[in-house]
């Protein structure tokens, strides 16, 4: 009989279409898991993967029992969670997904409150793009995510949060604006440094960028905050960074000047996202309503809480 465990490992595989990087991910052996593969498609007698030196794929019979193998260990989930429900909700331990812009900038002034609040709830956090982290939530890996909007998918629970401006970042040299204001209009034909493809911010930047006739600058991306700051610390050029973000690394305004936007509606939306059938739901909105609570009362200079959406 196949076990819930074979159906985790052949979904970890057909995830990352690698025994190798599947076996990291599980923290098993590779011996291990290829042996649990092939009890699982012995038990199940069909051929789930096809194996070859530089990628293991999905068989027809593969991609055809994927879905339903995804349904059922979210569904194990589900139970699992409904049953520390019954228990005692405030002592479990929840997933939580961030993306790499925004967790390490938003937990340090939430997670305090959060624990304050529900002091034998744990959050164990991972980080990880929102692509994954939206796809995490789905299948299961994910109890609930921090996520920028729009979300690409349904059938998701989202609290919306807080609205975060992105600030425009410029080197002193350049002398963009002595009294730390641009107007929209002067952002036309500027050149605009942003991260690379593998964050949400390039497409929000991007965007930006397409409805004020600026443009972004693909010669010169950053693979984080830090690396874009420091291009732009090194005159490289300018870019634009979230509000968070400049609160808690920024503290050194000598070295760039941090210039507000005026007339222009340059934010994003943050959002706590979650499954609709969660059996937890009622906790999850409670914590999103504390988050908003929190933002108000101690960041409110920095962010605005939504309240009424």
């Amino acid at each position: 009989m196949a076990t819930l465990k074979q159906i985790q490992y052949f979904q970890a595989v057909a995830e990352t279409q690698s025994i190798r990087s599947a076996a990291d991910r599980l923290g098993i052996a590779q011996p291990t898991l290829s042996t649990q593969l092939a009890t699982l498609e012995k038990n199940l007698g069909v051929t789930l993967l096809e194996r070859s030196r530089r990628v293991t794929q999905l068989t027809p019979a593969g991609r055809q029992l994927l879905p339903v193998a995804s349904q059922l260990i979210s569904q194990w989930r589900e139970l699992e969670a409904l049953a520390n429900t019954l228990s005692d909700t405030a002592a479990t331990t929840h997933r939580l997904g961030v993306p790499p812009t925004l967790g390490p900038y938003l937990l340090p002034n939430i997670v305090p409150s959060i624990h304050e609040r529900f002091d034998r709830l744990k959050l164990y956090v991972r980080e990880e793009p929102p692509s994954q982290l939206e796809r995490g939530v789905l299948d299961g890996r994910y109890d609930l995510a921090l996520l920028p909007l729009p979300l690409r998918g349904d059938n998701l629970a989202v609290d919306v949060l807080i609205r975060e401006p992105l600030m425009l970042v410029a080197p002193k040299e350049a002398g963009l604006a002595r009294d730390g204001k641009l107007r929209e209009e002067q952002l036309s034909g500027m050149s605009i440094m942003g991260l690379d493809e593998r964050h949400q911010l390039h497409q929000e930047v991007q965007r930006i960028c397409e409805r004020t006739g600026a443009k972004l600058n693909r010669d010169y991306e950053g693979t984080s905050l830090d690396t874009l700051r420091q291009m732009v610390v090194m005159g490289m050029g300018v870019a634009f960074l979230p509000a968070l973000y400049i609160r808690s690394e920024i503290h050194r305004p000598e070295e760039l000047d941090v210039i507000h936007i005026q007339g222009a509606a340059i934010y994003r939306e943050h959002a706590l996202v979650y499954r609709q059938n969660s059996p937890v739901r009622r906790l999850y909105s409670s914590i999103a309503t504390l988050i908003r609570e929190r933002m108000a009362s101690a960041m409110s200079d920095v962010v605005t809480p939504i309240f009424d959406r």
